[in-house]
């Protein structure tokens, strides 16, 4: 098959010399073509990578921070405060393809250029340029031959140079064009280094052995083997060019080299290296250090070094790093910036210190294979967070439950959870950790060349195995014989094979956990638990899912739209009524099966078959850009126009635009009309009508999106104050992810001592534990005074954060389905966008057969539900529609049997996920996940929620000792208190549109 390769490989070369394109690039009149598929591709997306950040870009003014992975992405992040501001999204196809290895940003910053396996096929690949503030691709180079390695921009951004894959050097282009400037395909292996001084001239580094250094017309002029190494990895140029810095991927030496003839200057000093490498090396700006970094470990952290003396001088060790170092820049003040493979990236400054660091969102289930456990039927596991087996925890899937373990506790695993076996008298699997030679019985096992064996277990019968690779699972009959193979989506660090031999078990290297049916491979489920330690999301193969509280924009779909354009990405939340399946989660748990648990889960909930049979193609919606103003423009003008478009990916017509400010509607929009010709939303000027001002300031004028060719338009009024506008277009199926813009206020802000208006606070308070139609066991102690306690509380903010309160308190018999409909409207009608609205639910909540969610009142009879219930819906189009911030409590997961099952326990995950949804903006606070019950107790006076929530309020929750208490100090009080007095039990969770940035709800009173 090498063979097969190396010969394409030359016949393709020998063409190229013939045609070459517009791009100087070259033509290849009959190579492979991939062809772009647009079937949706299922993503974990954490707002961070997954997989190894392999390299890192800045701007010359370190303004931004680019960097790539193997997830298929590029990010773009503030530098100052490691932001992310933008997720590039290129095509990609199923394996390898898509896989970026390397990034790069134009000393301007304007521009950022990335490639990897990068489609075309297995031999031709793309390199990708994208507007960085935009994110669209504005260019192409294509039919690179081989695998991208290595990408960097030229000084001056005049040229950038493209390190290939095998025996095929590198390329560099003109920027101003792309046209090819310079080559050398004389290489003999892959080439993963390069660089450019000031004045042009480019030095390289390949696995051949040699390191070249090429003139400013990139003519060859020195070319030297590696002295202390056989594979030379990076290569940088000092500052002024006087010397090279060389590390290996293959030794633990590194050495410097003139930058005139790279002769050997000398070598630092790195003996207290005595593992890995330190292949990854780099100057600081002014020349005086040198730095390096790599695979050499030393209590488990991968630290960089630092030489002083130009690397003759002393070596400094700089902190530690999880996994290994991916790439390291000099900073223009001094310092450097850093990628991992954990996936993570940071800076230190010139004094050593760090000034920046964006941690990996996944768990990592290296070092410690022998702590995954399963329970007989495998669906309940136990693993660690961290590596080496710190932050136990376990999950069980029929529960859906996530629970953090004490190191005691996890060293007793309860309900029959099993480590994986590893050793056996009837299977002797030897030399299976981190080689590339397992045995079985003395005898190799069939690998891929390079692919390295990461992990065993062995079936509970001895009948079977399961080897975990670099690339793949393989399950192997007891005599070798493979019985099935399937691509690993990461290196799988941890696997085990369920009590009752059905199922295998997974962990991999993207943070995923993931259930394979033995008898033949199929993946049955897949579970992301965030690192968070909170949130977590579990998913069939189609995409049915169940998620905690906060979870669902945790995965989602990829959709390519052309090679020459971003592709874009729908989190799963877009299409929460048709995925969002619990019920189906269960049975795949008995079935194994995806198809059979579907029929099954509709039979039972009665819904129909053809509801399901929708592709995710035709039900994607609509995508919104936003052309003006920039996001970050300043401004001392209250009324904005925002310019923007909307496309239609699935074709749909677009049925409704929403205008955003500050998380907040301040528009609705009437009679859309469709212009049949171009099938377009084409809207009248009375579009959008803003929504009522308070009581002291005259409305607005009202806004109206207008139309220009494929533009739209709409005039926002915004406050003398930063802001954050965002625009939400929606189809029949579903929302648009929302387009935003923050906006910096540089008019006149009110003085201190001026006469400012507070908002005022409307607050519904409901608190249901007295049931006419319920027995003894189902009535609740304190629901009614969890109400009753909120209310109290916060009526003390009077005077202080708000000028005035008032609210309707609705308890007992006072709650009935009436009522509560008549405090929804009173407080829709009454919220103006000037004040702060507050909806507190206590009491039972239940979901009925179709799994549509009911507030329980006073009256509930549960033989007839939608009669005597409050549906979700009604809670939902009011909160959506209050016009001031909206902060909802939900206290409704209460212990019960209420419908006489189990499962008819009230689904608080769901509306907590949708009614913190950017297209209806409220911070959600929930006492509890998944069927957990929220718990109440005597010698708490309350519910362990509403305890929890009154102390915050009071003060406890003032972490900054300000006198302020915000979303966020509350959600972290919440979660550690209620955990603390229900001992882990019950896990409150609060939710936040991304539209939404925290803000303070209440001051302590004096």
């Amino acid at each position: 098959m090498k063979k097969q390769f190396l010969f394409t490989s030359l016949f393709i070369l020998l063409i190229s010399l013939i045609f070459s394109n517009a791009f100087g690039t070259t033509v290849y009149t009959s190579k492979p073509k991939n062809a772009l598929s647009k079937e949706p591709v299922f993503r974990i997306e954490t707002g961070m990578h997954v997989s190894p950040a392999r390299r890192i870009g800045t701007d010359a003014e370190n303004r931004y921070i680019v960097t790539g992975s193997d997830d298929k992405t590029v990010r773009v992040w503030e530098f100052r405060t490691g932001k992310l501001l933008r997720t590039i999204r290129p095509p990609i196809g199923s394996g390898y393809e898509g896989y970026i290895y390397s990034t790069a940003m134009s000393p301007d910053g304007k521009t950022i250029a990335c490639g990897g396996w990068t489609m075309g096929g297995d031999i031709f690949h793309n390199i990708y340029f994208f507007d960085r503030e935009s994110g669209k691709m504005t260019g192409r180079i294509p039919d690179i031959i081989n695998v991208i390695r290595h990408i960097r921009y030229s000084k001056d951004g005049q040229h950038i140079v493209v390190m290939l894959g095998g025996q095929n050097g590198f390329r560099v282009f003109k920027t101003a064009d792309y046209a090819l400037a310079g080559e050398d395909r004389g290489y003999g292996d892959d080439s993963y280094g390069a660089d450019f001084d000031n004045q042009g001239r480019l030095v390289t580094s390949s696995y051949d052995g040699f390191i070249r250094l090429y003139d400013t017309a990139f003519k060859l002029i020195a070319k030297v083997k590696g002295s202390r190494g056989a594979k030379p990895f990076s290569v940088a140029f000092s500052t002024d060019g006087s010397k090279v810095a060389v590390g290996y991927h293959d030794s633990k030496a590194i050495d410097v080299l003139s930058g005139n003839d790279l002769s050997h200057m000398y070598s630092p000093g790195t003996g207290f290296a005595d593992n890995g490498n330190l292949e990854v090396v780099s100057w600081s700006m002014d020349g005086e250090y040198l730095y390096a970094g790599g695979r050499f470990q030393v209590d488990a952290q991968f630290p960089i070094f630092k030489w002083s003396g130009e690397g003759r001088g002393s070596q400094y060790r700089l902190g530690g790093i999880k996994n290994s170092i991916m790439d390291i820049l000099p900073l223009k003040n001094g310092g450097i910036v850093y990628s991992s493979g954990d996936p993570a990236f940071g800076a230190y400054d010139k004094l050593d210190s760090k000034i920046m660091a964006n941690p990996p969102a996944i768990a990592d289930y290296r070092g410690n294979r022998e702590g995954f456990f399963v329970s007989m039927n495998g669906f309940t596991i136990q693993f660690d967070y961290e590596v080496s087996g710190e932050s136990p925890a376990r999950f069980s899937v029929q529960d859906r439950a996530l629970k953090i373990l004490s190191p005691e506790t996890a060293k007793k695993p309860s309900g029959g959870l099993k480590p994986p076996v590893t050793t056996a008298d009837n299977v002797k699997i030897t030399d299976w950790e981190d080689t590339y030679h397992p045995k079985l019985n003395n005898s190799p096992i069939s690998l891929k060349p390079h692919e390295f064996s990461r992990s065993l277990a062995i079936s509970p019968d001895q009948q079977s195995f399961l080897l975990g690779t670099s690339w793949n699972l393989r399950f192997f009959e007891k005599n070798g014989q493979e019985r099935w193979s399937t691509t690993a989506p990461a290196t799988p660090w941890m696997i085990n094979i369920s009590g009752d031999g059905r199922v295998a078990v997974a962990a991999f290297g993207d943070g995923t956990i993931r259930w394979f049916r033995t008898k033949d491979g199929k993946e049955v489920l897949g579970l992301f638990p965030h690192n968070d330690k909170k949130r977590w999301v579990i998913w069939t193969p189609s995409g049915y899912y169940d998620a905690s509280v906060g979870a669902e924009e945790l995965i989602g779909w990829h959709a390519n739209n052309s090679p020459d354009m971003a592709s874009d990405f729908f989190p799963i939340s877009r299409f929460r009524k048709t995925y969002y399946r619990p019920d189906m989660i269960e049975k795949v748990i008995e079935t194994l099966d995806e198809k059979t648990a579907i029929n099954t889960a509709n039979e039972e909930s009665g819904r129909k078959k053809q509801e399901e049979e929708v592709k995710v193609q035709k039900i994607l919606p609509p995508v919104v850009s936003i052309i003006s103003p920039n996001d970050g423009t300043t401004l001392s003008n209250n009324k904005v126009v925002v310019k923007f478009t909307i496309r239609s990916p699935s074709g749909e017509p677009v049925t409704n635009i929403r205008a955003l400010l500050n998380g907040r509607p301040v528009a609705t929009t009437r009679d859309m009309l469709l212009d049949r010709s171009d099938k377009d939303t084409r809207i009248n000027e009375n579009l959008l009508t803003q929504q009522k001002e308070n009581e002291e300031k005259p409305a607005a004028p009202t806004p109206a999106v207008k139309n220009g060719n494929d533009i739209k338009e709409v005039t926002v009024t915004i406050p003398s104050e930063d802001s954050q506008i965002s625009i939400i277009a929606s189809n029949k199926f579903a929302s648009s992810e929302p387009a935003t813009i923050k906006l910096s206020w540089q008019g006149v802000r009110p003085q201190r001592g001026e006469f400012v208006i507070l908002p005022k606070l409307y607050m519904l308070a409901i608190g249901v534990g007295k049931y006419v139609n319920f027995p003894p066991e189902n009535q609740l102690h304190f629901a009614a005074k969890d109400a009753r306690d909120f209310v109290e509380e916060m009526k003390k903010q009077k005077g202080n954060l708000y000028r005035d309160v008032s609210f309707r308190l609705l308890i007992d018999d006072n709650a009935t389905r009436d009522t509560i409909l008549d405090g929804l409207e009173w407080i829709q009608r009454e919220t103006t966008s000037k004040d702060v609205a507050m909806v507190f639910l206590s009491g039972h909540g239940v979901n009925d057969n179709t799994g549509i969610y009911y507030f329980v009142p006073s009256t509930f009879d549960k033989k007839s539900i939608k009669r005597t219930g409050v549906p979700y819906a009604d809670i939902k189009n009011t909160v959506a529609n209050l016009a001031g911030k909206t902060l909802v409590f939900v206290d409704t997961c209460h212990s019960g049997n209420v419908m006489g099952t189990r499962k008819a326990l009230g689904d608080v995950t769901s509306i907590a996920n949708e009614l913190s949804s950017a297209e209806n903006g409220a911070v959600v606070f929930a006492s509890s996940t998944g069927k957990q019950f929220s718990l109440e107790r005597p010698e708490w006076g309350n519910g362990a929620f509403t305890k929890a929530l009154i102390e915050g309020l009071n003060g406890k929750a003032d972490y900054t000792k300000k006198g302020k208490i915000s979303i966020n100090m509350l959600d972290l009080y919440l979660s550690e208190r209620v955990k603390e007095l229900t001992e882990g039990q019950q896990t409150p969770t609060t939710t936040k549109p991304q539209t939404i940035q925290d803000f303070p709800i209440a001051v302590i009173a004096k």
